[in-house]
């Protein structure tokens, strides 16, 4: 069994596991598939609280060409990672949004 099949399972059978639709989210990342988007979009509406996705979600996004989508998400992500006084991943969400913005000048 695949990992995406397994992580599917899984994720049928504990569908309130954050990491669980993460790891789902990141395999239809590695393949550029279609439901990749659909699934960082979930996670960040049902688990807005999952601090991990905010950086991947925003990096998908901006790639993809959804630039004010991407920019919002790591501004969700600043906010969470401050108030969680996450500093590392704080600082890492600081600098990926500079690199967008840097990108789009």
């Amino acid at each position: 069994m695949d990992r995406l099949k397994y992580l599917l399972q899984l994720h049928q059978e504990q569908p309130n596991d954050p990491f669980l639709l993460y790891g789902i989210a990141l395999e239809y990342k590695k393949n550029d598939s279609s439901e990749t988007g659909t699934c960082f979009d979930k996670l960040l509406t049902v688990f807005p609280e999952y601090l991990a996705s905010y950086y991947q979600a925003a990096e998908y996004f901006g790639e993809k060409g959804y630039y004010e989508k991407a920019l919002a998400i790591y501004d969700k992500g600043i906010e969470l990672a401050a108030s969680l006084n996450e500093t590392k991943t704080l600082a890492e969400l600081k600098n990926a949004k500079q690199n967008l913005e840097i990108d789009l000048m």
